[in-house]
């Protein structure tokens, strides 16, 4: 059975918002042609970087002030208040203004609101990529969050899919859960660096060898988003099962038997008929 494309994107652009050995953005750029061959990927510096470039002092100087502002506006202040964006101090603008110019090595620690700062980045694109034969999918080490009605607070996340697509590497250590007892050890008040050695491998760190290889499946969600308009899957050994937790997390991306499912798998063959 066919499966009805939205759209299968002519281009596909990856901003290096991360600068690290193990986020090879050339080793994503040849996954992502391997699977769609129609479409050509290049690879760009830093969304805001990539887009102010071509600015002249006074325009990049415009575009500097409402960015900073704007990333300080979104800061998330209170993880358990739904709505908390009040006008921004100075001193967080500067420092925005500050991580904004930096090519490499971004500060991370502050969390965003999600939407907002996917909306932020839309923004900044330019007017003729705005259209959906082109997939943007922004690597970023900042932590974002979206608020979870159920559990009454804001939850970290490891992407947004959308327009663009964005993928924390930050979110990939911080959002799925690690095991449980490595919470309790540490709630115990056992050594931060003794629990990480002790539990070594059984979910992803900052600076971690695997993050190119899970970042693959992430940015295959991406894809899957813009192509069917759905980037999950249930299956929990598929590169699309939407993990919440480490364990599942590194079952998808690195130790199952087999990239996607059958039914995702088809989905692909398809798309090479096209």
């Amino acid at each position: 059975m066919s499966h009805p494309f939205i759209t299968i994107p002519s281009f596909i652009h990856i901003y290096q918002g991360v600068e690290t050995d193990y986020l090879n953005s050339v080793e994503i750029a040849d996954y992502l042609k391997a699977i769609i061959k129609q479409a050509v990927v290049d690879i760009r510096p830093d969304i805001f970087c990539f887009y102010s470039a071509s600015c002249d002092n006074k325009e990049k100087g415009a575009i500097l002030d409402t960015t900073a502002f704007e990333m300080a506006k979104i800061k998330i202040r209170d993880i358990n208040k739904k709505d908390c964006l009040p006008e921004p101090m100075h001193a967080e603008i500067d420092y925005e203004k500050r991580n904004l110019l930096k090519s490499t090595a971004k500060t991370f620690g502050i969390i965003y609101e999600g939407f907002s700062l996917q909306q932020l980045y839309l923004n900044l694109i330019d007017e003729g990529e705005k259209d959906i034969k082109h997939l943007h999918l922004v690597f970023t080490n900042q932590l974002f969050a979206t608020w979870d009605p159920s559990n009454i607070r804001h939850h970290a996340r490891v992407s947004m899919y959308g327009f663009p697509s964005i993928i924390s590497t930050s979110g990939i250590v911080v959002a799925p859960a690690k095991p449980r007892d490595f919470y309790l050890k540490r709630q115990l008040g056992q050594d931060p660096n003794l629990l990480k050695e002790e539990y070594k491998g059984s979910f992803m760190d900052y600076g971690d060898p695997r993050m190119t290889d899970v970042l693959k499946g992430y940015v295959a969600q991406a894809l899957f988003y813009h192509l069917v308009g759905h980037p999950f899957c249930e299956d929990k050994n598929c590169r699309l099962f939407n993990a919440h937790r480490q364990n599942e997390l590194l079952q998808a991306q690195l130790f199952s038997n087999y990239e996607f499912c059958p039914k995702h798998k088809a989905v692909l063959e398809q798309l090479k008929d096209n």
